[in-house]
């Protein structure tokens, strides 16, 4: 059966309009994006397996460490087999991820949940997040931060859609349960109810990306297009080089850097953003300027800027060149970082706008990134060399958090820190972007040597 899905079953017909991959790229991106709306549920977990928040936390974590080893080990494979294959088999993880995680919460085993959720729907999303990259490229050779920003704009704004969803449906399947109380905790039986639901729907609307997914014929290339043009810009490769060859190069763990130091400084935001924007309006009697509800709002804002920020970055780097916008996400980030710890106290409006910005290159950074690596080593085996790349996210996942986490440990107790409990982290979070601006400077196009030749790439298109 899976071979109906083979990359050369899926070549799209003369007249193709390849405005139809993004949607289909976006679908997979969409349900996979749920992943950053675990805290929907999180309280629920916690009273539900009478666990502490640090075990729930968890499965989060290891779904993020298994999206980068998979997108990593499984890079080659996908390139081989094509993007309708892979978001194939990503649906059936995902999809299975829920169903086992389902298992284990009317069980209440937790491990089951860390099995289906974190392990399955973990491979689930590393293959599903690279699958479609080397495609959208390849069918946007004019304007692959364009191609790459659409898709991946879904992923960020995954949560946003998942979000409401998913407490309206807990609302519907435990009548006790009040989605407008963050302190409201649904019952087992909600939560399994859920995760069915989600597991079977988030299935049905990626095969809708399954089905209108093609790759284009070896001679297409858009109308007007000329691929001549490329030659001209010092710092977009004509050649190829393989994903073996890719990480023995410099400049593949120059851009590991690029992406671990953007993602680390983007991270330690998000992961701590509702009792941030508490903390940093804290009056002296200990109560906060900013309510539950504010906080849980601006929350959502700062989804808007990330998935904002995909797309409207990664097309500017179409403009003025990966170099350059990264040169703005870690240089003006720095500058952001900075005011964000000096000023940031000062007003909501200033802190909301700052840390906005500061999401959006978050954002920016995973969607120009796939066209960075295009621009670097050809559109050969971008999709595998993506996934070698996104080792970068799961180690990011996990020193950005302590990061933060650390320093306000060692400064007082959840709901009694202030805008000054958060300066150690900020400040270091600006030496953190310094060392990525620096590896950005140090990027410099790959030595010849390292180049495939042509015969070469069609045994392995083969």
């Amino acid at each position: 059966m899976l071979s109906a899905l083979d990359r050369s079953r899926s070549v799209a017909p003369p007249g193709f309009s390849r405005w139809l991959i993004p949607p289909a790229a976006l679908s997979v991106h969409l349900c996979i994006g749920q992943v950053y709306a675990t805290s929907v549920y999180k309280n629920s977990f916690i009273s539900h397996f009478d666990s502490s928040a640090t075990a729930v936390g968890v499965i989060f974590s290891i779904a993020i460490v298994m999206l980068g080893l998979s997108a990593a080990v499984g890079g080659t494979w996908v390139e081989r087999n094509g993007p309708r294959k892979a978001m194939f088999v990503s649906a059936c993880f995902w999809a299975a991820g829920f169903l086992v995680a389902a298992l284990g919460i009317s069980t209440k085993q937790l491990w089951l949940v860390y099995f289906g959720y974190g392990v399955l729907g973990g491979i689930g999303l590393g293959i599903g997040y690279i699958s479609p990259v080397s495609t959208l490229i390849k069918w946007f050779p004019d304007r692959p931060g364009l191609a790459t920003g659409m898709a991946i704009m879904g992923f960020g704004g995954g949560a946003l859609i998942a979000s409401p969803l998913s407490r309206q449906l807990l609302s519907a399947y435990d009548s006790g349960y009040d989605p407008n109380v963050g302190t409201s905790v649904a019952s087992g039986g909600a939560l399994v109810s859920l995760f069915v639901t989600l597991g079977i729907a988030y299935f049905v609307i990626m095969m809708f990306g399954v089905t209108n997914m093609r790759v284009p014929a070896d001679d297409w290339k858009p109308e007007g297009f000329d691929p001549a043009s490329i030659k001209a810009k010092p710092m977009i490769t004509t050649a190829s080089v393989s994903a073996a060859n890719a990480i023995r190069t410099r400049t593949f763990w120059l851009l590991w850097i690029v992406l671990f130091c953007n993602v680390t400084a983007g991270i330690g935001i998000l992961e701590q953003a509702s009792p941030m924007i508490q903390d940093f309006f804290r009056g002296t009697d200990g109560t906060s300027a900013v309510a539950v509800a504010t906080a849980a709002g601006f929350v959502g804002l700062l989804s808007l800027f990330n998935m904002a920020g995909r797309f409207a970055w990664s097309t500017t780097s179409d403009i003025i060149g990966r170099k350059r916008i990264y040169m703005v996400y870690l240089g003006v980030g720095m500058i952001l970082y900075a005011l964000l710890a000096a000023v940031g106290h000062s007003a909501v409006a200033l802190f909301v706008l700052l840390a906005g910005v500061i999401l959006s290159f978050y954002g920016g950074g995973f969607a120009t990134i796939p066209a960075y690596l295009r621009d670097m080593f050809g559109t050969f085996q971008v999709g595998a060399i993506h996934g070698r790349l996104l080792t970068a996210w799961s180690a990011a996942g996990v020193v950005g958090p302590l990061i933060v986490n650390g320093f306000l440990d060692s400064q007082g107790k959840p709901g009694t820190l202030t805008s000054s409990a958060y300066q150690p982290a900020l400040f270091t979070m600006v030496g953190v972007l310094a060392l990525g601006f620096i590896a950005n400077l140090l990027v410099k196009p790959v030595p010849e040597r390292y180049h495939e030749q042509p015969a070469t790439q069609k045994e392995a298109v083969a």
